[in-house]
């Protein structure tokens, strides 16, 4: 026997007959997994076999060693040499291993199967293929004091901001944490947050420099480490995390980052994927026809749902609800679906469900776990901003979003604004999802607080000076001394 380096603590005999450069491969793939950088090491040795699959079959078989080994083996098994097939066993087992760390038993299972199917004598693998499997079985979950964390997905206007502030509110009696992200260059939604008892300002992370999926997901991961690093330093420790992402964004590169990083992987885990589906416009959003390459996000934020908030059901008749759902069941079979209005839903619903699986995620995606790269956004969908000091006359304003919705309201997907509005001492929130427009006074402007106007138009074929014009129409002239 000869033994790979740093192989041995696993106590994994390797056989002669292995050539060097597997060894070589098999080698990075340990030191990457003894350092805990779990993600690197399943993406190297994915890598290495799919490498190795053209290496030892005279036609390869489109990646069938990964996606469906059973019916690679069965084919290519009888033909292989023993080398081949011990050096095959060999990226099974440790496989299966990186993946068990991960949380991905079932997954792991397989690659242990593919393993004995290739070497049924091996006793070690047996034993750890039943222990998986006896994992599996049992229903128990634990976090191992990590935190857990859930992200909000949904397309722009479904509800995600007006769920986290019942979450925030509702006497549940946990301290929750929120990292927030926003597709418009000006931060509305943190201002239409109302922080429950147990939250503190440290504890509210915004992003809005970009996309939480591509071009901040780094910033996401500096978060959580700020984030843990504030529970620290206050002996103050998080129950939750919530991450609610723009209606933009695309989950599965969200969920990567908690594989891809080994800080973040040892203090959080994922609790579950909760999107919000906007029962009257959810249609249209999964009929849209995207560029060639360019994810459509919404079928995505289903595909990815561990639970399913069908809110704005006030808006729509029974029959169409139902065949909503329908739509839903056919992107994502097994998930629970619940009907809502104004995101009104049980805590026990949506927090402690431990209902992310990484083995499933992988059944949708097999290359999830393959090298990250930056979701593929619609550039014809842009935003524009207006961040200005003093006051809007509330009917101009009105009158002028009306008309612009009216003529535009197909381009223009989703309007955010909280404004001063003369002769008002609350500030005044609107909203707009295309045509449907609502607006209402809210939290009161405090003594001495700068008043001014911010609103964000998230849409097609937007023209800022337009836009930006319109608005300032609405505002009241400056008064000279």
């Amino acid at each position: 026997y000869n033994h790979i380096s740093g192989y041995e603590t696993h106590c994994k005999p390797i056989r002669t007959g292995i050539s060097p450069e597997c060894i070589k491969c098999l080698e990075e793939v340990e030191c990457l997994s003894q350092s805990g950088k779990l993600f690197d090491a399943v993406q190297r040795i994915n890598t290495c076999m799919e490498a190795y699959e053209c290496t030892c079959v005279e036609e390869p078989r489109q990646g069938l060693l990964l996606k469906d080994p059973e019916k690679f083996l069965a084919k290519e098994l009888p033909s292989m040499t023993n080398e081949q097939k011990l050096t095959l066993e060999s990226m099974y087992d440790m496989r299966g291993d990186i993946l068990s760390k991960l949380g991905a038993n079932k997954r792991a299972v397989l690659d242990y199967k593919s393993a004995l199917t290739i070497n049924p004598e091996s006793e070690q693998i047996k034993r750890k293929k039943q222990k998986l499997e006896d994992e599996l079985g049992a229903t128990a979950k634990h976090s191992d004091g990590r935190v857990p964390c859930t992200v909000l997905t949904g397309f722009l206007g479904s509800g995600k901001t007006t769920l986290l502030n019942r979450i925030l509110t509702a006497n549940h009696g946990k301290r929750i944490a929120v990292i927030e992200n926003e597709f418009g260059e000006v931060g509305i939604d943190n201002g239409l947050l109302a922080g429950g008892f147990l939250s503190k300002e440290e504890d509210f992370i915004e992003m809005n420099n970009g996309c939480i999926c591509c071009t901040v997901r780094g910033d996401l991961i500096a978060g959580l480490k700020t984030l843990c690093k504030n529970a620290r330093k206050s002996n103050q420790p998080l129950d939750a995390v919530i991450i609610e992402t723009t209606g933009l964004a695309d989950p599965a590169p969200v969920a990567q980052t908690f594989f891809a990083d080994p800080f973040v992987q040892s203090q959080y885990y994922l609790d579950g994927f909760l999107t919000l589906v906007d029962a009257h416009h959810i249609i249209q959003r999964l009929d849209e026809e995207k560029p060639v390459g360019v994810v459509n996000e919404a079928v995505s934020q289903i595909a990815f749902a561990d639970r399913i908030l069908l809110n704005k059901c006030d808006l729509v008749h029974g029959t169409a609800l139902d065949e909503v759902e329908k739509r839903i069941s056919m992107i994502n079979q097994a998930v629970p679906i619940q009907r809502t209005t104004n995101s009104e839903v049980p805590m026990d619903y949506i927090l402690g469900i431990q209902a992310f699986s990484l083995d499933r995620i992988m059944d949708i995606d097999n290359a999830f776990l393959s090298d990250v790269a930056d979701a593929q956004h619609d550039e014809s969908v842009t935003s524009v901003g207006i961040h200005v000091n003093g006051e809007v006359y509330q009917k101009t304003f009105n009158e002028w979003i009306a008309l612009l919705l009216m003529e535009r309201g197909a381009d223009i997907f989703r309007t955010k604004g909280i404004l001063a509005v003369k002769g008002m001492a609350e500030k005044y929130v609107s909203h707009s999802i295309h045509m449907i427009f609502e607006g209402s006074p809210q939290k009161a402007w405090q003594p001495g607080e700068k008043r001014e106007c911010k609103i964000v138009f998230i849409g097609k074929n937007l023209n800022r000076e337009e836009l930006t014009t319109g608005f300032m129409k609405c505002m009241v002239a400056e008064q000279s001394d």
